[in-house]
């Protein structure tokens, strides 16, 4: 309310250029509404976090600066809502009506991601994510985070511009050890490989941030890369998410095609070194794309279509995600002539 600062259920109707919203009497709405906002000139924040309490509203900020709080019922009817009263508020802007609906299921990571930089802000105390106290099956938690919660901060700090793609990012962030899971459900979750259900993007799963900052890769053995595989002439690079050959989970990785020698080698775009984490020789390969009306066997997780595969000479699988349908396109074109 604008007077008296309570909250209170009304019914809403979005018409293309404006949002009506009516009372509710005896479980009807009357004929007529009760205030209306006019969608010229506005503009939406979602997830807003303003209240910490009310994780599933909608800001709206009209040209005139008045704030609308809208409060919805579940993540997924929020984000419907806004995806909706987006497209009304540019209806005389089709191509970034298309642009938005476009952004909804793919994927775009910044260039330059610093992992370090996103947890730093993560641990700012005005504007990082809220930790709380949580109960959990007998056990008490302190200083945690949900997994929807983390979603929701990562999309309203601009760090990604779609659900899928925090998701993928949120993911990055515990396989770096910048966090961990708590609690039975979130532990459960990690037995799995499904990036989807890994941090479930809902308000049960317990996360906080791991004691250590950086991940001990002393490990881990180090690929090896003959330089002569990397001194070949660079055709085609960009983002695309991989599929893992262990634990089966999809990650962001940097792709880069070379020829002479024929080589695809991906980089993970959290590491400030530029060296590979993998790669194999071209030739002999078979590359194809992947029907998109259907989960194709090999393939676990959350698999958002334009998928490809390139099977390599020593039989080995690999399955790759593309943004669109056109990127797929590209990428395929330019693998086959060095195969």
């Amino acid at each position: 309310g604008h007077i008296v600062r309570n909250w209170k259920v009304r019914w809403f109707v979005l018409l293309q250029d404006k949002l009506l919203y009516y009372k509710i009497e005896g479980g009807k709405k009357e004929p007529s509404p009760k205030g209306r906002i006019l969608l010229d000139g506005c503009t939406i924040t979602c997830p807003c976090l303003e209240y910490e309490n009310r994780p599933l509203l909608i800001k709206l900020k009209t040209k005139t600066n008045t704030d609308y709080f809208l409060e919805c019922c579940s993540r997924e009817e929020r984000d419907s809502w806004a995806l909706d009263i987006t497209g009304a508020i540019h209806a005389g802007h089709p191509v970034q009506v298309q642009e938005l609906h476009r952004k909804k299921n793919s994927f775009k990571l910044l260039e330059n991601i610093s992992l370090h930089h996103i947890v730093a802000r993560m641990c700012d105390s005005s504007t990082g994510i809220k930790l709380t106290r949580n109960l959990e099956q007998g056990n008490r938690y302190k200083e945690t985070f949900t997994g929807s919660a983390l979603v929701d901060w990562l999309i309203s700090s601009s760090f990604a511009v779609s659900r899928f793609e925090a998701v993928t990012l949120a993911s990055m962030l515990m396989e770096e050890n910048f966090i961990k899971p708590v609690g039975a459900r979130s532990t459960e979750a990690m037995r799995y490989s499904d990036l989807s259900e890994q941090f479930l993007d809902d308000s049960t799963a317990l996360y906080m941030f791991a004691e250590t900052s950086k991940k001990n890769t002393s490990a881990k053995e180090e690929l090896q890369f003959n330089i002569s595989e990397l001194s070949g002439t660079i055709v085609k690079q960009g983002f695309l998410v991989k599929q893992g050959h262990k634990r089966k989970n999809w990650k962001v990785r940097r792709f880069v095609l070379r020829a002479d020698p024929a080589f695809l080698h991906y980089y993970d775009p959290t590491k400030e070194e530029n060296r590979p984490v993998g790669g194999f020789s071209l030739r002999g390969c078979l590359v194809s794309a992947l029907e998109d009306n259907g989960v194709p066997a090999g393939v676990k997780g959350n698999v958002q279509g334009n998928l490809f595969k390139i099977i390599t000479k020593n039989d080995i699988h690999y399955y790759i995600q593309a943004s669109s349908k056109a990127e797929r396109a590209q990428w395929i074109e330019a693998i086959k002539p060095l195969t």
